[in-house]
């Protein structure tokens, strides 16, 4: 069979076995293997197991690997063996899922899987439908189509499955800086990540990092009574406001010594392609009932999304917050704040420009302790790799149109882990929507999505490995 006939074969079977690979899916929705609760400890490690055999059927050499949390899933296929072209592809998943909380929003059953009629054809609701089992099933869905048409895999394979993506994944970084070499590979591929729209495909090649923080202000030695100290004592709320309000100028720029070192503008080709995608920011702001946009002044939509670093208040605390009066000037007041950082900024130098933010505003009498919780940097792909052209030109064959080079707003720390422990640099290939409703009630993939998922992989692997 020529690869070209091989491709047609695996794209005709994956059309065939539609239902199947459906079917198969809702076995694993149906399992609540929910991380964060440890009443469904059991249910994670059924369904590591579940995952372990479906590999084991379609060529892979699997197992269940104990952490000190939650098991993950190794499984290598060794592709079509030595001497062959292409790259060894290590693919990224999770099997676990957030709670399904509050149940009575739900229309179905979380863990009871159905299919039913959306505005873009069938869907499927579950939790964990589309973050992560979906997308993890739609790779797996790929490989047994090769699997049965070829009788393997046109590249090797390493595929690492966890069980704690939703809670924080703490076992993740000692497990890859114990399997180092087991895990080496040419690339990382991930599949939790969306496309632009239903009809255009998206990789992801930029993701922000942060830093998140605590700021802890002490004044006076306890509580006091603000009609006799008011206006001849400290409060640590006026001070700690007055220094949060500082953060930003009148422009939105973030006003912490050396934050804006290493950020680079846009290359020009990447921002006008942002700019000729359309983007909508008043029915974006609309959906979260807002209008007017917000952040550094002179710049796009995307590019404050995707490309700019951020500062904001996540919570403050002090003094009196119950029911009703306290006359109260607090002895503390507390604040976390987080930063959202792009490629070229250093988290650490980020987390010592706030501390110096904040000491330098302290007055006479107050003290302020911050604590750094967490850093990691921002990540860039770069979209001159083959792997980055392999998987253009696969979602161009799958879909008539080429995908967005796409930035990411939030973080996805497995990028950055893999890249600091296995050296690997990660492409971001999603097919969820922006509306599946993930972390939410009634959380879907679209059918449409799915199918399109498989086929997009098998049209990837063939490319990687040089058969199309």
């Amino acid at each position: 069979m020529t690869s070209q006939n091989a491709i047609s074969a695996v794209l005709a079977r994956l059309d065939e076995t539609l239902d199947a690979a459906r079917g198969r899916l809702f076995d694993l929705l149906r399992i609540p293997s929910i991380s964060a609760q440890p009443d469904h400890a059991a249910d994670c490690r059924k369904a590591a197991a579940w995952l372990s055999g479906e590999l084991g059927a379609l060529g892979f050499t699997a197992s269940v690997r104990p952490t000190e949390g939650h098991p993950m899933v190794v499984a290598h296929h060794p592709g079509p063996g030595a001497g062959t072209n292409g790259p060894h592809v290590l693919f990224y998943g999770h099997y676990d899922v957030q709670p399904a909380d509050p149940l009575d929003l739900w229309t179905s059953a979380p863990f009871d899987p159905v299919l039913v009629d959306g505005p873009a054809g069938k869907r499927i609701v579950a939790r964990g439908a589309v973050d992560d089992k979906g997308q993890v099933m739609s790779f797996l869905t790929a490989c047994r189509a090769w699997h049965a048409v070829t009788g393997g895999l046109p590249v090797r394979v390493s595929v690492l499955i966890e069980g704690e993506e939703e809670c924080g994944s703490p076992s993740l970084e000692a497990f890859l800086a114990a399997n180092r070499d087991e895990l080496s590979a040419d690339l990382a591929l991930i599949s939790d990540t969306n496309m632009w729209n239903i009809d255009t495909p998206a990789i992801t090649t930029r993701l922000r990092g942060m830093v998140y923080a605590q700021i802890d202000l002490k004044g006076p030695s306890r509580d006091l009574h603000s009609g006799m100290f008011g206006g001849a004592a400290l409060n640590p709320l006026n001070l700690l406001t007055r220094i949060l309000g500082d953060l930003h100028d009148d422009a939105g720029r973030i006003r912490i010594p050396g934050f804006y070192d290493g950020v680079a503008e846009l290359p020009a080709e990447l921002a006008g392609q942002w700019q000729g995608l359309g983007f909508d920011e008043a029915a974006f702001l609309g959906g979260v009932g807002l209008s007017v946009p917000a952040g550094e002044h002179g710049r796009t939509a995307l590019d404050r999304l995707w490309a700019r670093p951020t500062a904001d208040i996540n919570g403050i605390w002090g003094g009196y917050m119950g029911p009703g009066s306290k006359t109260v000037i607090p002895a503390e007041a507390h604040a976390k704040v987080s930063f959202r950082l792009v490629p070229g900024q250093d988290p650490q130098a980020v987390a010592a420009g706030l501390k110096r933010f904040v000491a330098d505003r302290l007055p006479p009498d107050a003290t302020a302790d911050v604590q750094v919780f967490s850093g990691a940097p921002g990540i860039e792909v770069p979209t001159t790799a083959p792997w980055v052209k392999a998987a253009q030109a696969a979602l161009t064959d799958e879909f008539a149109r080429p995908p967005v080079l796409a930035g990411c707003g939030g973080s996805i720390p497995v990028v950055e882990a893999l890249q600091r422990h296995l050296g690997l640099d990660s492409l971001l290939m999603g097919f969820g929507l922006d509306d599946d409703q993930i972390h939410s009630p009634n959380e879907k993939f679209e059918l449409r999505c799915f199918h399109r998922a498989a086929r997009s992989h098998a049209r990837l692997l063939a490319r990687l490995a040089g058969a199309a």
